[in-house]
């Protein structure tokens, strides 16, 4: 009975500590804060970033995009996938995910959609500047673990 136990224990704190790899594997050594890439977006545009935070949110349609929170309060960077190569679960909400992707500007008809869809909702576009002039950037995800 009691080595009973103890296996269930060790399952559930396995269990309880496992990661989720989604898409290839992690390459990129070197982690850059949300922070960092927001304060200046331009400056890693096309290049291959490793960021990690809190998910915010989740896609609740097809689980093609995170939102990763930064450092400072009501940052955040959105994490685009390709449909079906990458599905964030929608239980990720709130853990803990480490991204590898490109940073590159949101595309004109990806943002148009995700402000119809914030509107409908009551909120602000979740993806898109208000300045019309700047572009907004996410990142262009390739592989993650949710922890």
């Amino acid at each position: 009975m009691k080595k009973l136990i103890a296996l269930l224990i060790l399952i559930s704190v396995v269990y309880i500590h496992a990661e989720e790899k989604l898409g290839k594997a992690i390459t990129v050594k070197e982690k850059t804060s949300v922070s960092k890439i927001l304060a200046s977006p331009a400056k890693f545009d096309g290049k291959t970033v490793l960021v990690e935070g809190k998910i915010l949110g989740v896609c609740e349609d097809k689980g093609c995009w995170i939102e990763i929170a930064g450092t400072k309060k009501d940052e955040k960077i959105k994490v685009k996938v390709e449909d079906g190569v990458i599905v964030f679960p929608k239980e990720s909400k709130g853990k803990t995910a480490l991204v590898q992707g490109v940073v590159a500007p949101v595309k004109e008809e990806a943002c148009s959609d995700m402000e119809m869809k914030d509107k409908k909702e009551g909120a602000e576009a979740g993806c898109c500047s208000k300045d019309k002039t700047k572009k907004a950037y996410q990142i262009e995800g390739i592989g993650a673990v949710i922890k």
